[in-house]
């Protein structure tokens, strides 16, 4: 069918794919970092002005890397919100992220309407820092006059959409990044325009949400731009996950999310109910503490990396010898306990060595992610496979352990840009339905990705034992955390 290109901008740099259409074999790649400065004393920017992703964008297509493609996907960083005045200009920087100065804003809203229950029944999910609805409940306390000004709403997604067909008057986005704004609806499929009102103050035009195989449009050059998502759901659809699949994504935090026919609405708001890119829905859990865990052991231990901890967290056994860290350190969503702290409890003389702790460690990380499996385990989503993704899913104390905790076949794909894949997927699902040679409700079937297979087997009696050994101090220490 010829050949297509993804797009991924993620909140560091633009990652470009160019793929075989019809096997999604990767034929060319470009890449360029943001041009953005790094704020004193490190971690990303909180404000970006939107033209670094053009001009990043630009230097990744450098050196003909687009010549003889015919369609374009674009996925983005989340939560990421472009305000534009009337005239279609930025009224300040995209507001990016999840920073903390958002923290008070998503507890005003949510006491504003409803409580965590009225927003989980209204939208699917209980506003947090990093949603663009409660981005715009910041901007109208801190920046009233900016939020006066602000006519028209985007993603960073539907920002470049735009601005790659030449800023036409209709703005696009699609399910997957509309279910992550706060005013979208995955249960509905449709806006909560007053929640924006309640937010922002003021009513502010947002853009036609696409159908998963639906084309933006077409460049003046005869380009087609496939309607685009956000970086969580090109992800998934790059990897090729389906009905059956979890994916664990091992990041500072951890999230936990699956593929499931119909969307979940969670009063208590561990949930998130996400759209995904195929037309299905993918509810999230997220945990504060993941990878975060292990560097704070490798210091608290004086081991140089998370290899050395898990050489060391090898020489322990399973259970270390009784000791069970709960890997609270920074609070924790899942349960919701923001103002706890971390738990060691198990302390025995002879369980008071280096290597059990490094083991308690991995085993308390990814006991916190199989407690997020189950939220969506107890909601009647099917997990047979859990995909594990991040650079820890490489150590070899995660993958010895996580298939008995999470009771399930853990698959560990090699290292590649699934979200840039996942876009050039539906960028050549929009060039086959626009040519009719694809079913507008079947992708296009691509290779999947290339994977390492861990099944439970033998150690699944003893990964259980060890998950309740967890559960057993979790509940002594926090009773009932876990219940709906």
């Amino acid at each position: 069918m010829g050949i297509v290109a993804g797009l991924d901008s993620s909140p560091d740099f633009t990652r470009i794919v160019v793929c075989d259409a019809d096997t999604g074999a990767v034929l060319r790649q470009g890449y360029a970092p943001h041009p953005v400065e790094i704020p004193e004393g490190g971690g990303r920017p909180a404000d970006i002005d939107p033209q670094v992703w053009l001009l990043s964008l630009g230097e990744a297509a450098g050196g003909g890397l687009l010549e003889g493609v015919e369609a374009i996907g674009v996925s983005s960083q989340a939560n990421a919100v472009v305000p534009l005045d009337a005239q279609g200009n930025t009224v300040r920087p995209a507001l990016v992220g999840a920073d903390k100065r958002a923290q008070v804003a998503a507890a005003d809203l949510i006491d504003g309407f409803g409580g965590r229950e009225g927003w989980a029944q209204a939208v699917g999910s209980v506003p947090q820092a990093g949603q663009a609805v409660t981005k715009l409940r910041w901007l109208a306390r801190n920046e009233p006059e900016a939020a006066g000004r602000t006519a028209v709403l985007l993603q960073a997604h539907d920002w470049l959409v735009w601005q790659l067909l030449g800023r036409p008057v209709r703005r696009t986005t699609d399910r997957g990044g509309a279910s992550g704004t706060g005013y979208w609806s995955a249960a509905t499929g449709g806006y909560r325009p007053d929640l924006v009102e309640l937010a922002l103050g003021r009513h502010a035009m947002l853009p036609e949400v696409l159908g998963p195989s639906d084309a933006a449009g077409t460049t003046p050059e005869g380009l087609l731009i496939s309607a685009g998502t956000g970086e969580t759901m090109a992800a998934a659809f790059g990897l090729g996950i389906g009905l059956g699949d979890a994916v664990v994504s091992l990041g500072a935090s951890g999230s936990v999310m699956a593929v499931h026919p119909e969307p979940l609405v969670d009063p208590t708001g561990m949930i998130t109910a996400l759209a995904d890119a195929t037309g299905m829905h993918l509810p999230v859990v997220t945990t504060l503490n993941a990878v975060r865990t292990l560097r704070g052991t490798a210091e608290l231990l004086g081991v140089p990396d998370l290899e050395a901890l898990s050489e060391l967290a090898m020489k322990s056994t399973p259970g270390a010898h009784g000791l069970v860290l709960l890997p609270y350190l920074e609070g924790e969503r899942t349960p919701h306990l923001p103002h706890t702290a971390g738990t060691l409890a198990g302390l025995r003389r002879e369980s008071m060595k280096p290597e059990h702790l490094a083991r308690a460690a991995f085993e308390g990380m990814l006991c916190g992610l199989a407690d997020a499996l189950d939220v969506l385990r107890g909601r009647g989503v099917e997990v047979r496979r859990v995909f594990l993704l991040g650079a820890a899913a490489e150590l070899p104390a995660v993958q010895a352990a996580a298939p008995g905790l999470f009771g399930a076949q853990v698959v560990v794909p090699q290292p590649a840009d699934y979200a840039a894949i996942g876009a050039a997927r539906q960028a050549a699902w929009a060039l086959g339905v626009h040519r009719g040679t694809l079913d507008p409700h079947t992708p296009p079937r691509w290779q999947g990705a290339v994977a390492q297979v861990l099944e439970p087997g033998e150690e699944l009696a003893v990964g259980q034992a060890v998950r309740q050994q967890f559960v057993a101090v979790r509940e002594q220490t926090h009773p009932d955390a876990m219940r709906p």
